[in-house]
């Protein structure tokens, strides 16, 4: 889950900076969302009670938190210093306690990896989103990407001989489409429907632009913005986009791609194992096009582990974390559902390369993939709260996929609403 609703604040008690406690052999608490199906956190459990810390260090604790009303729990729990040494969450989460002081940096865990060779085994540019100011909130964990899927079969029996390259291509392939009422831009906006947002700010990326700039200020209104949302509403008034979008839920977005009345459009790299079944078998993940500016990218979630100052023992985080990532790869290997995995080593073992659909994730999409902060970097902030599942990103949303605004307009009061909501 990548977006996660703004953090609580927390008072300001327990440490703050970059360290907990000190020595001793308190336990670590980790906590882990269900990441997967129900085998995930079966698995995950078993390879956090098989850790054996070295002597005066605290043994690992295991507790699944559900993502209903999760921020509530985390919020609660980091405020009265009845929460995790080590966890995982939302995908802004870590910034959000970072701006707290809640946080302990990795900095130390990751310059101790260099040596076993761990640092460089994560794919090119992940540990780069988790830096801040004062050092890195967190540590890479699963990747939620957002890519460009089509229904082979019914490409085929519009005429496509070959999924699209280019923008151009895109609204060639929609048209031919609807003459088969196919709707050529499948998405939703709906509640909680996150992927509709991220699709189109997965435009904005795709030309170069995006939502924050260098100095990690909003800025919407720019003409690559412009052009991207252009080429969207373009393919709302030609109804290669169905009319209920902007209010399909996820569930209702699903089941358009069974139903075959969604051709091509955004989605997870999970959408073909969650609609299943014979379409889920005809679904295939395109290469990132290239918009008129020559560019290619789509928007991606990094989702992180983070440690917390509310530690019986920074070393013991950072040693049990260490043991995690060593032996975390069963968690990709052995069908759990888990997104796609942070490290080289793990994309290379023959399980994972089994899976045609994974292998071009890693391979085409993740290397041209941004995060919230494009395009002035890449390196998350707490003030992308402002644009992670929230109401100004629904609304703009809404108005794209309703066809009833021209994109300045609608790039404009995105603008005003984020910096509102940052004021």
């Amino acid at each position: 889950m990548a977006a996660a609703t703004l953090l609580a604040a927390c008072s300001p008690s327990g440490g703050s900076g970059g360290g907990g406690g000190g020595g001793g052999g308190g336990t670590i608490k980790f906590w882990n969302m269900p990441w997967g199906n129900t085998e995930f956190n079966t698995l995950d459990e078993e390879i956090t009670k098989a850790y054996k810390p070295e002597d005066g260090l605290g043994a690992a604790t295991y507790q699944v938190i559900q993502w209903a009303n999760f921020t509530q729990t985390f919020s609660s729990a980091v405020a009265s210093n009845t929460g995790p040494a080590v966890s995982s969450g939302g995908g802004t989460q870590a910034f959000q306690f970072e701006a707290q002081g809640k946080i302990a940096y990795a900095d130390d865990l990751l310059e101790s990896w260099k040596e076993s060779g761990l640092y460089d085994d994560f794919l090119p540019g992940l540990l780069d989103t988790m830096k801040v100011e004062k050092g890195y909130a967190a540590v890479p964990y699963n990747l939620d990407m957002r890519v460009l899927w089509y229904n082979t079969t019914l490409l085929e029996a519009a005429g496509i001989s070959a999924p699209p390259t280019d923008w151009q291509g895109y609204m060639d392939a929609c048209e031919a489409l609807k003459k088969n009422n196919v709707y050529g831009y499948g998405t939703g906006a709906g509640a909680g429907a996150f992927t509709g947002t991220h699709a189109l700010v997965s435009w904005m990326i795709n030309n170069g632009g995006g939502l924050f700039d260098e100095d990690q200020k909003p800025n919407c209104v720019t003409p690559e913005n412009i052009e991207a949302m252009d080429f969207v509403l373009e393919m709302v008034s030609k109804g290669y986009v169905d009319p209920a979008s902007a209010t399909y839920t996820s569930a209702n977005v699903d089941s358009q791609w069974e139903a075959r009345t969604f051709g091509m459009g955004y989605n997870t790299g999970g959408l073909a194992n969650n609609v299943g079944g014979d379409v889920g078998g005809e679904l295939a993940v395109m290469s990132p096009l290239k918009s008129p500016s020559g560019k290619q990218g789509a928007l991606f979630f990094p989702n992180s582990i983070m440690m917390y100052t509310n530690t019986p023992s920074q070393e013991g985080s950072e040693a049990f974390l260490t043991y995690y990532y060593q032996n975390m790869t069963p968690l990709w290997t052995e069908g759990t559902g888990i997104g796609l995995p942070p490290l080289k080593s793990i994309t290379e073992t023959e399980e994972f390369q089994a899976d045609p659909t994974n292998v071009k994730i890693i391979t085409e999409w993740q290397p041209v993939a941004r995060t919230w902060a494009a395009p002035g970097g890449d390196a998350l902030f707490f003030d992308v709260t402002a644009v992670d599942g929230t109401p100004a990103m629904d609304t703009f949303s809404q108005s794209i996929l309703g066809g009833n605004t021209d994109s300045k307009t609608a790039l404009t009061a995105l603008q005003s609403a984020i910096e509102g909501a940052l004021a």
